[in-house]
C-alpha cells in the first residue's frame, strides 16, 4: 500500500499580496491589528480569494488510540480511560465539545486503536486494539501503519467533501505523549530529557519511568528516521499515524488547519516528512505546556496563537484559538475602507 502523497501546492502568493493591499486601505493604521492581519491574509491565500469567505463548517476530528507503553507506568491515568473518554465525547461532555460549541465547530471521533469496543459509528477505520510498547517493540506492523495513514487521508477527504472549510485534529489516548515525544525527538535531533513532560500530571517517579521509556524507544526510532512510515510503525501508533495522514491530506486538499498540542504536533512533524510543504496550510493554535511541543513548532517554523499553559489535547487548544481565525477573516472582509467610510487616509 502506497503512502506517497502528491506534491503540495502552497497557498496563493498573489492572493496573499492582494489581501495585504486590502489591509493597507482599511480604516486603521497599517499593521495595527498585528497578527490578526497576517491570519486573515493567510486564510485569503488558502481560499484563493479576497476578501476571504467566512467559515461555514469548522470541523474537529479527534483520533483516539491506546498505547502499550502505558503499562510501563508513564501516565497518571489507566488505559481504560481512553475508551471511557470516547463515550464522553459522543455524549458531548468533554472539554473539546464545550469549546467547540462556543467556537461554532462540530466534533467527530475516530477510534483508531482504542483498547475497548466502541460504537460502529466511530470504529469504521479501526486498525487494532492498543499498540506495542515502543520502548521494546514496534507500535504497529508496517501494514497496520499504512492502513492508519490511509484512514487519516480518507477521513480528511470525507470531511472536505462534506464541506469542512477549516479542520482541527485532536487526540485522545492515555500514554500518547510518550510516543509523541519520541517522534519529535527523533526528527529534531533532541535528547530525551529535553522532550519529557508531565503529561496528565505524573509525579517524579513516573517522570523517570517515562524518561527511560522515551530513551529506549528513541534508540529504536533513530534507526528508521529516513522513512516516515517506518518511524510511525516503530515509535508512533495508529492514532498518530492517522493524524499524520489527515494533516498531510488536508494540505493536498488545500484546506487550512489549526494545529493543537504536542501529540498533534508530533503527527505534524511526521506529516511534513510525508508531504513536504504541508506546513504552509497549518497554523499553530497554541503552544502546549509540554516541552516537546515548543521543539516541534520551532522545527515547523510555526508561531502559536495562544500560550495558555494548556496540555489537555483533544483539540482543545486549537478550538480555543478558532475565534481568532474567525475574527481575522471578518476584519479583512467586513471593515470599511478609508474611501468607503469617507475618512482621510495618511499621506
Amino acid at each position: 500500500m502506497s503512502t506517497e502523497f502528491p506534491p503540495v501546492e502552497p497557498p496563493d502568493e498573489a492572493v496573499l499580496r492582494e489581501a495585504e493591499a486590502r489591509h493597507a486601505v482599511l480604516t486603521k493604521p497599517v499593521g495595527s491589528l498585528g497578527r490578526l492581519e497576517d491570519l486573515g491574509n493567510w486564510v485569503a491565500a488558502c481560499q484563493g480569494v479576497v476578501p476571504p469567505k467566512p467559515f461555514v463548517r469548522p470541523r474537529v476530528v479527534v483520533f483516539a488510540g491506546d498505547h502499550g507503553v502505558t503499562a510501563q507506568g508513564v501516565s497518571a491515568y489507566p488505559s481504560e480511560v481512553t475508551g471511557q473518554m470516547v463515550a464522553n465525547f459522543l455524549t458531548g461532555g468533554a472539554a473539546v465539545n464545550v469549546l467547540a460549541q462556543v467556537a461554532g465547530a462540530t466534533v467527530r471521533v475516530v477510534d483508531m486503536a482504542v483498547d475497548a469496543d466502541t460504537p460502529t459509528a466511530v470504529s469504521t477505520h479501526k486498525v487494532r486494539r492498543s499498540s506495542g510498547s515502543i520502548d521494546r517493540e514496534d507500535a504497529l506492523t508496517r501494514e497496520q501503519c499504512e492502513l492508519a495513514i490511509a484512514a487519516g487521508r480518507a477521513v480528511a477527504d470525507e470531511e472536505v467533501d462534506a464541506g469542512a472549510d477549516v479542520l482541527i485534529a485532536g487526540d485522545m489516548g492515555i500514554g500518547n505523549t510518550t510516543p509523541a515525544a519520541v517522534l519529535i525527538a527523533s526528527l529534531t535531533g533532541s535528547e530525551p530529557v529535553a522532550v519529557v513532560g508531565r503529561g496528565t500530571g505524573i509525579d517524579d517517579q513516573a517522570w523517570m519511568r517515562k524518561t527511560a521509556a522515551i530513551r529506549d524507544a528513541l534508540r529504536r526510532a533513530r534507526l528508521v528516521i529516513s522513512d516516515p512510515t517506518a518511524l510511525l510503525a516503530t515509535a508512533g501508533g495508529a492514532d498518530i499515524a492517522a493524524m499524520a495522514g489527515f494533516l498531510a491530506q488536508a494540505a493536498v486538499r488545500k484546506t487550512p488547519v489549526l494545529l493543537d498540542g504536542v501529540v498533534v504536533g508530533a503527527a505534524a512533524v511526521v506529516a511534513e516528512e510525508l508531504a513536504p510543504g504541508a506546513r504552509e496550510w497549518w497554523v499553530a493554535g497554541h503552544q502546549s505546556a509540554e516541552p516537546a511541543h515548543a521543539i516541534a513548532l520551532g522545527h515547523l517554523n510555526l508561531k502559536p496563537l495562544l500560550e495558555f499553559e494548556m496540555r489537555l489535547g483533544e483539540g482543545s487548544g486549537a478550538v480555543a484559538a478558532l475565534p481568532l481565525l474567525v475574527s481575522a477573516v471578518k476584519v479583512l472582509a467586513e471593515m470599511a475602507t478609508f474611501e468607503s467610510a469617507g475618512i482621510t487616509n495618511r499621506e
